[in-house]
Protein backbone atom coordinates (compact mmCIF):
# COMPACT_ATOMS: atom_id res chain seq x y z
CA UNK A 1 0.00 0.00 0.00
CA UNK A 2 2.57 2.27 -1.17
CA UNK A 3 -0.12 5.07 -2.66
CA UNK A 4 -0.76 5.30 1.00
CA UNK A 5 2.90 6.65 2.32
CA UNK A 6 2.79 9.71 -0.60
CA UNK A 7 3.09 13.35 0.78
CA UNK A 8 -0.04 15.03 0.22
CA UNK A 9 -0.71 17.93 -1.43
CA UNK A 10 -2.06 21.74 0.09
CA UNK A 11 -4.97 20.95 -0.51
CA UNK A 12 -5.85 17.55 1.36
CA UNK A 13 -4.17 19.21 4.48
CA UNK A 14 -7.32 20.57 6.00
CA UNK A 15 -9.00 16.78 5.35
CA UNK A 16 -5.77 15.18 7.19
CA UNK A 17 -6.32 17.26 10.07
CA UNK A 18 -10.16 16.27 10.15
CA UNK A 19 -8.71 12.90 10.09
CA UNK A 20 -6.27 13.01 12.66
CA UNK A 21 -8.72 15.30 15.15
CA UNK A 22 -11.25 12.74 14.69
CA UNK A 23 -8.68 9.61 15.20
CA UNK A 24 -8.07 11.62 18.42
CA UNK A 25 -11.32 11.97 19.90
CA UNK A 26 -11.62 8.48 19.00
CA UNK A 27 -9.09 7.32 20.84
CA UNK A 28 -10.62 9.34 23.64
CA UNK A 29 -13.61 8.09 24.17
CA UNK A 30 -12.35 4.20 23.14
CA UNK A 31 -10.02 4.43 26.58
CA UNK A 32 -12.44 6.45 28.99
CA UNK A 33 -15.74 5.12 28.17
CA UNK A 34 -15.71 1.50 26.00
CA UNK A 35 -12.91 0.26 27.95
CA UNK A 36 -14.03 1.45 31.16
CA UNK A 37 -16.81 0.02 30.80
CA UNK A 38 -15.96 -3.20 29.21
CA UNK A 39 -13.41 -3.38 32.24
CA UNK A 40 -16.64 -2.95 35.01
CA UNK A 41 -18.70 -5.42 33.10
CA UNK A 42 -15.55 -8.02 33.41
CA UNK A 43 -15.80 -7.33 37.39
CA UNK A 44 -19.09 -8.46 37.80
CA UNK A 45 -19.06 -11.26 35.67
CA UNK A 46 -16.02 -12.22 37.68
CA UNK A 47 -17.98 -12.53 41.05
CA UNK A 48 -19.60 -15.42 39.50
CA UNK A 49 -16.62 -17.17 36.85
CA UNK A 50 -13.78 -17.59 36.95
CA UNK A 51 -12.55 -14.66 35.68
CA UNK A 52 -9.67 -15.82 33.19
CA UNK A 53 -12.22 -18.33 31.96
CA UNK A 54 -14.89 -15.61 31.74
CA UNK A 55 -11.81 -12.81 29.69
CA UNK A 56 -10.31 -16.20 27.66
CA UNK A 57 -13.95 -16.64 25.85
CA UNK A 58 -15.00 -12.57 26.22
CA UNK A 59 -11.47 -11.89 24.28
CA UNK A 60 -11.64 -14.97 22.08
CA UNK A 61 -14.90 -13.61 20.70
CA UNK A 62 -13.61 -10.11 20.39
CA UNK A 63 -11.25 -11.95 18.24
CA UNK A 64 -13.50 -14.06 16.08
CA UNK A 65 -15.86 -10.74 15.11
CA UNK A 66 -12.79 -9.01 14.32
CA UNK A 67 -11.11 -11.59 12.25
CA UNK A 68 -14.91 -11.70 10.34
CA UNK A 69 -15.15 -8.07 9.70
CA UNK A 70 -11.86 -7.98 8.79
CA UNK A 71 -12.45 -11.13 6.19
CA UNK A 72 -16.10 -9.13 5.16
CA UNK A 73 -14.12 -6.21 4.90
CA UNK A 74 -11.53 -7.24 2.57
CA UNK A 75 -14.02 -9.40 0.75
CA UNK A 76 -15.95 -6.58 0.16
CA UNK A 77 -12.96 -4.27 -0.72
CA UNK A 78 -11.83 -7.00 -3.89
CA UNK A 79 -15.37 -6.95 -4.99
CA UNK A 80 -15.26 -3.48 -5.72
CA UNK A 81 -11.89 -3.01 -6.91
CA UNK A 82 -12.18 -6.38 -9.04
CA UNK A 83 -9.35 -5.38 -11.23
CA UNK A 84 -5.85 -5.72 -10.28
CA UNK A 85 -4.51 -3.66 -7.40
CA UNK A 86 -1.86 -2.03 -9.81
CA UNK A 87 -4.02 -1.29 -12.47
CA UNK A 88 -6.55 1.21 -10.55
CA UNK A 89 -6.08 4.75 -9.40
CA UNK A 90 -5.53 6.11 -6.10
CA UNK A 91 -9.70 7.43 -6.27
CA UNK A 92 -11.05 4.30 -7.42
CA UNK A 93 -9.16 2.50 -4.40
CA UNK A 94 -10.76 5.53 -2.05
CA UNK A 95 -14.12 5.16 -4.01
CA UNK A 96 -14.19 1.01 -3.11
CA UNK A 97 -12.69 1.99 0.81
CA UNK A 98 -15.62 4.49 1.11
CA UNK A 99 -18.09 1.44 1.02
CA UNK A 100 -15.80 -0.62 3.85
CA UNK A 101 -16.25 2.21 6.05
CA UNK A 102 -20.06 2.56 5.89
CA UNK A 103 -20.12 -1.36 6.08
CA UNK A 104 -17.92 -0.94 9.78
CA UNK A 105 -19.75 2.50 10.46
CA UNK A 106 -23.42 0.19 10.33
CA UNK A 107 -22.19 -2.49 12.24
CA UNK A 108 -20.65 -0.13 15.06
CA UNK A 109 -24.05 1.46 14.94
CA UNK A 110 -26.33 -1.81 14.99
CA UNK A 111 -24.10 -2.64 18.21
CA UNK A 112 -24.74 0.61 20.00
CA UNK A 113 -28.16 -0.36 19.62
CA UNK A 114 -28.26 -3.97 20.48
CA UNK A 115 -26.19 -2.39 23.81
CA UNK A 116 -28.64 -0.07 24.31
CA UNK A 117 -31.87 -2.16 24.19
CA UNK A 118 -30.66 -5.07 26.11
CA UNK A 119 -27.59 -4.19 28.85
CA UNK A 120 -29.91 -1.97 30.72
CA UNK A 121 -29.38 -2.40 34.52
CA UNK A 122 -31.69 -1.46 37.77
CA UNK A 123 -31.59 2.08 38.68
CA UNK A 124 -30.78 0.59 42.13
CA UNK A 125 -28.03 -1.74 41.08
CA UNK A 126 -26.65 1.41 38.91
CA UNK A 127 -26.48 3.36 41.72
CA UNK A 128 -24.33 1.34 43.84
CA UNK A 129 -21.25 0.79 41.12
CA UNK A 130 -21.69 3.86 39.11
CA UNK A 131 -19.93 7.56 40.19
CA UNK A 132 -21.73 10.65 40.17
CA UNK A 133 -19.24 12.12 39.04
CA UNK A 134 -15.14 11.51 38.80
CA UNK A 135 -13.42 13.89 40.55
CA UNK A 136 -9.34 15.27 40.39
CA UNK A 137 -9.42 13.78 44.02
CA UNK A 138 -11.28 9.88 43.09
CA UNK A 139 -8.53 9.90 40.28
CA UNK A 140 -5.88 10.97 42.44
CA UNK A 141 -6.40 8.20 44.91
CA UNK A 142 -7.07 5.38 41.60
CA UNK A 143 -3.57 6.46 40.56
CA UNK A 144 -2.16 6.04 44.14
CA UNK A 145 -2.88 1.91 44.11
CA UNK A 146 -0.03 0.11 43.47
CA UNK A 147 -1.99 -2.69 41.20
CA UNK A 148 -3.28 0.94 38.82
CA UNK A 149 0.63 1.88 38.22
CA UNK A 150 1.62 -1.90 37.66
CA UNK A 151 -0.94 -2.88 35.56
CA UNK A 152 -0.15 0.44 33.13
CA UNK A 153 3.07 -0.79 32.45
CA UNK A 154 2.04 -4.18 31.88
CA UNK A 155 -0.37 -3.51 29.36
CA UNK A 156 2.01 -0.75 28.14
CA UNK A 157 4.75 -3.76 27.59
CA UNK A 158 2.24 -6.27 25.96
CA UNK A 159 0.04 -4.11 23.44
CA UNK A 160 3.40 -3.20 22.25
CA UNK A 161 3.99 -6.49 21.64
CA UNK A 162 0.74 -6.51 19.78
CA UNK A 163 1.43 -3.69 17.60
CA UNK A 164 4.93 -5.38 16.81
CA UNK A 165 3.05 -8.39 15.45
CA UNK A 166 2.07 -6.12 12.23
CA UNK A 167 5.30 -6.54 11.03
CA UNK A 168 5.31 -9.88 10.43
CA UNK A 169 4.24 -10.12 7.41
CA UNK A 170 6.45 -7.51 6.39
CA UNK A 171 9.69 -9.73 7.50
CA UNK A 172 8.15 -13.03 5.70
CA UNK A 173 8.39 -10.50 2.19
CA UNK A 174 11.95 -9.09 2.61
CA UNK A 175 13.91 -11.08 4.78
CA UNK A 176 12.25 -14.83 4.31
CA UNK A 177 11.56 -13.96 0.74
CA UNK A 178 7.78 -15.15 0.60
CA UNK A 179 6.00 -13.49 -2.13
CA UNK A 180 2.85 -11.45 -1.84
CA UNK A 181 0.42 -14.53 -0.96
CA UNK A 182 2.32 -16.39 1.48
CA UNK A 183 2.81 -13.19 3.54
CA UNK A 184 -0.52 -12.57 3.46
CA UNK A 185 -1.03 -16.09 4.67
CA UNK A 186 1.04 -15.24 7.70
CA UNK A 187 -0.96 -12.38 8.49
CA UNK A 188 -4.36 -14.47 8.47
CA UNK A 189 -2.63 -16.99 10.63
CA UNK A 190 -2.01 -13.98 12.98
CA UNK A 191 -5.57 -12.96 12.70
CA UNK A 192 -6.93 -16.60 13.36
CA UNK A 193 -4.44 -17.13 16.52
CA UNK A 194 -5.57 -14.31 18.67
CA UNK A 195 -9.32 -15.77 19.07
CA UNK A 196 -8.18 -19.33 18.81
CA UNK A 197 -5.54 -18.71 21.86
CA UNK A 198 -7.63 -16.34 23.80
CA UNK A 199 -10.08 -19.35 23.75
CA UNK A 200 -8.04 -21.85 25.05
CA UNK A 201 -6.46 -19.87 27.67
CA UNK A 202 -10.14 -19.73 29.18
CA UNK A 203 -10.79 -23.17 28.78
CA UNK A 204 -7.83 -25.40 29.55
CA UNK A 205 -5.70 -22.80 31.84
CA UNK A 206 -8.24 -21.24 34.19
CA UNK A 207 -6.74 -23.76 36.48
CA UNK A 208 -3.55 -21.91 36.50
CA UNK A 209 -3.06 -18.35 38.60
CA UNK A 210 -3.55 -15.86 36.08
CA UNK A 211 -1.47 -13.67 37.76
CA UNK A 212 1.95 -16.13 37.49
CA UNK A 213 0.39 -16.92 33.49
CA UNK A 214 1.16 -12.65 33.37
CA UNK A 215 4.70 -13.97 34.11
CA UNK A 216 4.95 -16.46 31.81
CA UNK A 217 3.63 -14.47 28.58
CA UNK A 218 6.16 -11.87 29.13
CA UNK A 219 8.99 -14.93 28.87
CA UNK A 220 7.70 -16.28 26.06
CA UNK A 221 7.44 -12.83 24.62
CA UNK A 222 11.08 -12.37 25.44
CA UNK A 223 12.45 -15.50 24.18
CA UNK A 224 10.70 -15.15 20.75
CA UNK A 225 12.12 -11.59 20.53
CA UNK A 226 15.06 -12.89 21.39
CA UNK A 227 15.46 -15.22 18.13
CA UNK A 228 14.33 -12.07 15.96
CA UNK A 229 16.18 -9.52 17.40
CA UNK A 230 19.95 -11.70 17.08
CA UNK A 231 19.32 -12.02 13.18
CA UNK A 232 19.48 -15.22 12.90
CA UNK A 233 16.07 -16.27 11.25
CA UNK A 234 16.91 -15.73 7.64
CA UNK A 235 15.21 -16.88 4.42
CA UNK A 236 17.39 -20.60 4.86
CA UNK A 237 15.68 -21.17 7.99
CA UNK A 238 12.05 -21.63 7.45
CA UNK A 239 11.46 -23.77 10.16
CA UNK A 240 12.94 -21.92 12.75
CA UNK A 241 10.76 -18.65 11.51
CA UNK A 242 7.32 -20.75 11.69
CA UNK A 243 8.15 -21.50 15.30
CA UNK A 244 9.41 -18.14 16.03
CA UNK A 245 6.37 -16.60 15.38
CA UNK A 246 4.16 -18.81 16.76
CA UNK A 247 6.00 -18.29 20.19
CA UNK A 248 5.53 -14.40 19.05
CA UNK A 249 1.47 -15.35 18.85
CA UNK A 250 1.23 -17.36 22.02
CA UNK A 251 3.11 -15.02 24.13
CA UNK A 252 1.39 -11.68 22.31
CA UNK A 253 -2.42 -12.16 22.65
CA UNK A 254 -2.12 -14.78 25.69
CA UNK A 255 -0.75 -11.42 27.30
CA UNK A 256 -3.83 -9.44 25.40
CA UNK A 257 -6.12 -12.38 27.11
CA UNK A 258 -5.27 -11.92 30.86
CA UNK A 259 -3.72 -8.31 31.21
CA UNK A 260 -7.45 -6.92 32.08
CA UNK A 261 -8.55 -10.27 33.41
CA UNK A 262 -6.45 -9.69 36.44
CA UNK A 263 -7.73 -6.72 37.22
CA UNK A 264 -10.14 -7.55 40.37
CA UNK A 265 -7.10 -9.09 42.25
CA UNK A 266 -5.38 -6.10 42.35
CA UNK A 267 -7.71 -4.99 45.02
CA UNK A 268 -9.33 -1.84 43.30
CA UNK A 269 -12.75 -0.64 44.24
CA UNK A 270 -15.41 -1.63 42.28
CA UNK A 271 -17.09 1.68 41.41
CA UNK A 272 -13.24 3.13 40.38
CA UNK A 273 -12.90 0.10 38.55
CA UNK A 274 -14.12 2.08 35.45
CA UNK A 275 -11.20 5.21 36.01
CA UNK A 276 -8.51 2.73 36.90
CA UNK A 277 -9.63 0.93 33.20
CA UNK A 278 -9.82 4.19 31.75
CA UNK A 279 -6.24 5.98 33.00
CA UNK A 280 -4.50 2.30 32.52
CA UNK A 281 -5.34 2.27 29.01
CA UNK A 282 -3.97 5.70 28.34
CA UNK A 283 -0.93 4.69 29.47
CA UNK A 284 -1.12 1.01 28.20
CA UNK A 285 -2.53 2.05 24.70
CA UNK A 286 0.01 4.79 23.86
CA UNK A 287 2.07 2.50 21.40
CA UNK A 288 -0.98 3.44 19.09
CA UNK A 289 0.94 6.76 19.19
CA UNK A 290 4.57 6.09 18.82
CA UNK A 291 4.71 2.34 17.74
CA UNK A 292 4.22 3.09 14.07
CA UNK A 293 6.77 6.08 13.56
CA UNK A 294 9.51 4.40 15.63
CA UNK A 295 9.48 1.12 14.03
CA UNK A 296 8.70 2.65 10.60
CA UNK A 297 12.25 4.76 11.09
CA UNK A 298 13.79 2.17 12.46
CA UNK A 299 13.54 -0.07 9.02
CA UNK A 300 13.71 3.00 7.28
CA UNK A 301 17.45 3.40 8.53
CA UNK A 302 18.18 0.08 8.45
CA UNK A 303 17.39 -2.11 5.53
CA UNK A 304 17.12 -5.76 5.51
CA UNK A 305 17.53 -8.45 8.54
CA UNK A 306 19.40 -5.32 10.87
CA UNK A 307 16.38 -3.08 10.37
CA UNK A 308 14.16 -5.89 11.69
CA UNK A 309 16.69 -6.78 14.36
CA UNK A 310 16.14 -3.63 16.18
CA UNK A 311 12.71 -3.44 16.19
CA UNK A 312 12.45 -6.52 17.70
CA UNK A 313 15.41 -5.11 20.16
CA UNK A 314 12.62 -3.01 21.25
CA UNK A 315 10.37 -5.34 22.00
CA UNK A 316 13.14 -6.87 23.95
CA UNK A 317 13.33 -4.10 26.11
CA UNK A 318 9.53 -4.14 26.83
CA UNK A 319 8.88 -7.86 27.32
CA UNK A 320 11.71 -7.53 30.32
CA UNK A 321 10.17 -4.61 31.83
CA UNK A 322 6.86 -6.10 31.47
CA UNK A 323 7.87 -9.27 33.17
CA UNK A 324 9.52 -7.32 36.13
CA UNK A 325 6.08 -5.60 36.27
CA UNK A 326 4.14 -8.33 36.14
CA UNK A 327 6.59 -10.66 38.29
CA UNK A 328 6.03 -7.52 41.05
CA UNK A 329 2.05 -7.57 40.05
CA UNK A 330 2.02 -11.33 41.24
CA UNK A 331 3.96 -11.20 44.73
CA UNK A 332 2.01 -8.38 45.45
CA UNK A 333 -1.67 -10.15 44.35
CA UNK A 334 -1.27 -13.06 43.10
CA UNK A 335 -1.99 -15.13 46.13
Amino acid sequence: MAYLHRRPSVRELPKLLCVKITLRILAIYHSFFVLGTYGKSRSFVGNFLITAKAFGLLEGGRGVVGAFIGTLGVLMFSFLINEESTSISLDERRNAFKYVIYFSSFIVAFVGVLVWRFMNITEDFNAKIVLEKISVKRVTEVLSLPSVLLLMLIVLCAYMGYKTTDVISLYANEVMRYNQVESAQIATFLLYARPAIALLIGLFFIQFNSTFLLVIGFVVTFCASLLFCTGIITNNSTGLFMISILALAIGVYGLRTLYFAVLEKGEIPLKATGTAVGLISIVGYAPDVFSGPVIGYLLEQYKGVEGYAYVFALLLSFSFIGFLASWKFHKLYGN
